[in-house]
C-alpha cells in the first residue's frame, strides 16, 4: 500500500498545475485567452519526464495499438471507434529528433509539419481518454475534445526549450476532456473547484482498482488515504459522480416500457389508498354514530362530510339559532371525543379529518 501510494503521489505530484479550468474566457473560445499552461509552468513537469522515464506521459502510449484496443473494449461497441482506432495505430511514434524537428517547423507557421504533429500524437489523446470512460461522454466525443487541445498544446508549444511535447500537451488534453464531462456529462452542473476535486479522488479509486487483482471495488480508506483526505470527505465528493437517470429510460428485460411505468402512481385509485380511506370511513362513521346530534351536525357541516363545502361557524350559528361562539364550543367538545376514541385505535385525529 504504501509503494501504491508514494507512485501515486508521484504520478500526481503536478495536480495542482494542471490548466486553469474556471470560466474565465469560456463565452466563446474553448480555451481562455490567457496560456491556462506556459512553458514556465510545464518546465518542471517536463524535467521530471525527462529524470525519470516512468513518469513521461509518451510512455502510455508505447504499447502496441492493440492493447489500447484491449483496455477499450467495453467502448468498441461501434464500427466508427474500432475504424478510428486501427486508423490511428498505422502513425508511429515521433522519436525525440523528430518531435523537435516539425515541432520547429509547426512554430513557424508551417501546415505539413503541424499536421505531422497531430497525427503522430492522436494515440496519446485516446490513452487520456480512456481514463475517463464511464464519466457520462462517449469515447469518441472525449477522443474529440481531447484533439482539439492536442492542436491548442502544439500551437503553444517552444521546442526550443528542450521538453518533450507529450509532457507539455497532456495537461492541455487533460483540460479539454475534463471541460467537456463538466459540461455535457451532467444534469445537474457541478462548480469548476469540485470537478477538480471529484476527478482527484476518482483517479486515486482507478489507480487502487488497477492494482487489484480480485476485481473488487477500492475501499473508500485506501482512497482517502491516497488523496490524504478525511474519508468521509471522500465519500461525499465520491456521491457527485453519480448520473440522474430519465424516467424514460427504457427497461432492459422491456424496451416497450420505461422507469416511469414501474413507479406507484399518485391517483386515489391504488389498492393501498382506497383500502386505507374504506377503513376511515368506517371509522369516522361509527365515531359519528355515537355522538349527540348538535355536535354530529356541527362536525358534518363543519368538515364537509356530508359532500357539499364545509360550513363557517357564521352560518352554522344562524341555522342552529345559537351563536358563533357555541357552535365554536360544540365543535371543541366532539373533536375531544375524536382524539380519544381514535388514540385508543392507535390512529390519528390528523389524518380523518
Amino acid at each position: 500500500m504504501h509503494n501504491n501510494l508514494s507512485t501515486y503521489k508521484l504520478e500526481n505530484s503536478s495536480a495542482s498545475d494542471e490548466p486553469d479550468m474556471s470560466p474565465d474566457g469560456a463565452d466563446g473560445d474553448a480555451h481562455p485567452a490567457s496560456d491556462a499552461v506556459d512553458m514556465d509552468d510545464a518546465a518542471d513537469l517536463a524535467q521530471e519526464g525527462q529524470d525519470e522515464q516512468s513518469e513521461d506521459p509518451a510512455a502510455l502510449i508505447v504499447a502496441p495499438i492493440d492493447e489500447l484496443k484491449n483496455v477499450l473494449a467495453a467502448e468498441l461497441s461501434t464500427d466508427t471507434t474500432q475504424y478510428y482506432l486501427n486508423q490511428i495505430g498505422t502513425r508511429p511514434l515521433f522519436a525525440s529528433a523528430e518531435e523537435l524537428h516539425y515541432a520547429t517547423l509547426a512554430k513557424q507557421g508551417n501546415f505539413e509539419a503541424r499536421q505531422k504533429m497531430i497525427e503522430h500524437n492522436l494515440r496519446l489523446v485516446v490513452s487520456i481518454a480512456k481514463h475517463y470512460i464511464n464519466r457520462g461522454v462517449a469515447l469518441l466525443d472525449m477522443i474529440e475534445e481531447g484533439n482539439l487541445g492536442l492542436m491548442h498544446a502544439i500551437d503553444k508549444f517552444e521546442p526550443e526549450r528542450g521538453f518533450r511535447f507529450s509532457t507539455y500537451a497532456t495537461w492541455w488534453i487533460r483540460q479539454s476532456i475534463e471541460r467537456a464531462i463538466m459540461n455535457q456529462a451532467r444534469t445537474i452542473r457541478l462548480p469548476v473547484h469540485m470537478v477538480r476535486e471529484l476527478n482527484q479522488i476518482l483517479r486515486a479509486k482507478y489507480h487502487l482498482e488497477s492494482q487489484r487483482r480480485d476485481g473488487r471495488d477500492a475501499a473508500l480508506e485506501d482512497i482517502a488515504l491516497l488523496v490524504d483526505r478525511p474519508v468521509d470527505e471522500v465519500q461525499d465528493i465520491l456521491t457527485l459522480s453519480e448520473h440522474a437517470t430519465s424516467l424514460d429510460t427504457p427497461l432492459d428485460n422491456d424496451p416497450q416500457s420505461s422507469l416511469m411505468d414501474m413507479l406507484p402512481g399518485d391517483s386515489d385509485d391504488a389498492p393501498d389508498i382506497r383500502a386505507e380511506q374504506h377503513e376511515m370511513t368506517i371509522l369516522v362513521r361509527d365515531w359519528l354514530s355515537k355522538l349527540p346530534d348538535k355536535q354530529r351536525i356541527v362536525i358534518v357541516r363543519r368538515f364537509g362530510l356530508d359532500n357539499d363545502d364545509p360550513a363557517t361557524l357564521e352560518t352554522l350559528a344562524d341555522e342552529m339559532g345559537i351563536t358563533r361562539e357555541r357552535v365554536r364550543q360544540i365543535q371543541q367538545e366532539a373533536l375531544i371525543k375524536l382524539k380519544r376514541s381514535f388514540a385508543s385505535r392507535g390512529v390519528g385525529r390528523d389524518s380523518v379529518l
